[in-house]
């Protein structure tokens, strides 16, 4: 180890020093942090309201940014229907790629903003993204033709890309593995409300738009609206977001060394800044690393076609303009029980992986119910269209499993990118396969959804049986009577391969 030395001095909220938390290379600072404490039991019942303030500060931020990204990405999905594609002089094939390009951003930002999670500060470097996507956001309104609004496209994706694998790592750096799931669930279920919300939010400015309310076309008005309350967001976001349990003005001294000695049985700290390279070769050489890559590639082809074109799905089903705006709220209410409930369920039973699988069985189910009902079956295609959407708990489960299973704070950033990489050309492809000669059914799409659903459950399944596998192999080592455990090793900051006494969540 080397012996290199650097010092982070904190404060409290008067200014005063606090701990003086020594950062050595190559050793996670919640080591350092936790030494005076370091194995003491923590009282439950502090532990509890410990908890609860943790959620009442980091979760409704999680939450608030996550419903308006989404938001943020899906309202060109709403603008194709209020005017954008007639205004900008857009075929159905350029419509199309307004989608694959925001995802070939996403594609291209993805490394370079993973690596700069693992050494920058965590809060500060989201929020600086999300101040400048609203931005971004609001120039929509002054585009003109296809090349204006592939560009925007592409900035929007490049810097969307980071806010889900820094979700991801707050939510690891903040709570205990069986927590993960549930807390994973509540911030991506607002993509769901996001749904719900933004076809109420859309249905009403098209209708306003109709009524000649306003002096420019309701599309622009839109991404205006959503522009500035992504900005605002994100101001709040860089003030109140900590960047790790360490700096935490929400917390005391003491619950601040109580919020990370709290966690120490996940075995996987709360973040290193020393980019280490075995921790990249041991990444890349991880099978569970591209069983989790090839689903988010999977599955995602699926979500990159329905996020772009549930709108355009939904008209085709022979509903008005308002009416197909309207009918995509109901959606997002399936999703968002689905979630919640099949994430918690998974932390509950201790079954996070059977938890997806369940849930993408039932959209496989739903989009059959799309693919082959015939035309007049209006309802019940509508009703497939719901539930094809539970499929996406699967894409949360193995998220979530990814902060949980995944040790070592290179490794973790270093699977994080690889997997949204591959969620990225997943997003990329999807789109591609909705062509206007296949309207109104566009049963190549919807075939493609139906296999890479069914791809999706197998590779969850291997996933189970690894993990569970490796579990039991490791009780077998440490039940061993020459086993040695070694001292304060859960904050060593090694990885989920190095260290023995970690178990993975199943």
């Amino acid at each position: 180890m080397s012996s290199e030395r650097g010092s982070d001095l904190e404060k409290d909220q008067d200014g005063q020093k606090d701990v003086i938390i020594t950062s050595v290379q190559g050793v996670d600072a919640a080591a350092l942090a936790t030494a005076a404490v370091a194995g003491q039991a923590i009282d439950p019942a502090e532990a509890r309201r410990l908890v609860r303030k943790i959620d009442s500060n980091i979760l409704p931020l999680m939450c608030l940014i996550y419903l308006i990204q989404f938001l943020d990405k899906t309202s060109l999905s709403y603008a194709s229907i209020m005017g954008i594609r007639k205004d900008n002089h857009l075929t159905l094939g350029q419509y199309s790629w307004l989608s694959s390009i925001f995802y070939l951003a996403f594609l291209v930002g993805e490394w370079p903003t993973n690596y700069a999670l693992q050494r920058l500060p965590l809060a500060k470097w989201t929020s600086i993204n999300v101040i400048l996507w609203g931005a971004v956001l609001a120039c929509t309104a002054a585009t003109k033709d296809f090349s204006g609004l592939m560009a925007v496209r592409f900035f929007l994706g490049l810097l969307e890309s980071c806010v889900t694998p820094a979700f991801s790592l707050i939510t690891s750096q903040w709570y205990k593995k069986h927590e993960q799931g549930t807390r994973t669930g509540i911030w991506f279920s607002m993509n769901a409300f996001a749904q719900i919300f933004g076809a109420v939010l859309a249905w009403g400015f098209a209708k306003h738009d109709m009524a000649g309310d306003f002096s420019i076309p309701g599309w622009k008005v839109l991404f205006i609206f959503l522009g500035g309350i992504t900005m605002a967001l994100g101001v709040l976001l860089f003030i109140f977001l900590p960047d790790s349990p360490l700096n935490a003005r929400f917390l005391t001294k003491e619950e601040r060394v109580l919020a990370i000695e709290r966690i120490r049985s996940n075995n996987s700290g709360i973040g290193n800044k020393t980019h280490k390279w075995y921790q990249v070769r041991e990444a890349l050489l991880d099978p569970l690393t591209w069983l989790y890559c090839l689903y988010a590639g999977a599955i995602n082809t699926l979500n990159g076609g329905i996020t772009s074109f549930f709108s355009i799905l939904i008209s085709s089903l022979g509903f008005n303009v308002l009416d197909s705006l309207l009918y995509g709220a109901p959606g997002g209410a399936v999703v968002v029980v689905a979630v919640l409930f099949f994430l918690w369920l998974g932390d509950r039973i201790k079954m996070r992986c059977l938890c997806g699988m369940i849930p993408l069985t039932i959209g496989f189910v739903g989009v059959l119910l799309i693919w082959l009902l015939p035309f007049h079956y209006k309802v019940g295609r509508l009703v497939g269209y719901y539930i094809s959407g539970i499929a996406s708990v699967g894409f949360i489960v193995v998220l979530s499993l990814i902060g949980s299973n995944v040790a070592g704070s290179t490794k973790k950033s270093t699977v994080l990118a690889l997997f949204f990489i591959f969620y990225s050309i997943g997003n990329l492809c999807g789109p591609q396969s909705w062509r206007a000669k296949d309207a109104p059914r566009y049963a190549p799409a919807l075939a493609t959804a139906a296999a890479v659903i069914s791809f999706g459950i197998l590779d969850l399944g291997l996933i189970w049986f690894l993990n569970a596998r490796e579990n039991r192999r490791r009780d077998r080592i440490m039940s061993a009577p020459d086993y040695v455990k070694q001292e304060n090793i859960e904050f060593l900051d090694q990885t989920d391969r190095e260290n023995i006494a970690f178990r993975y969540v199943c």
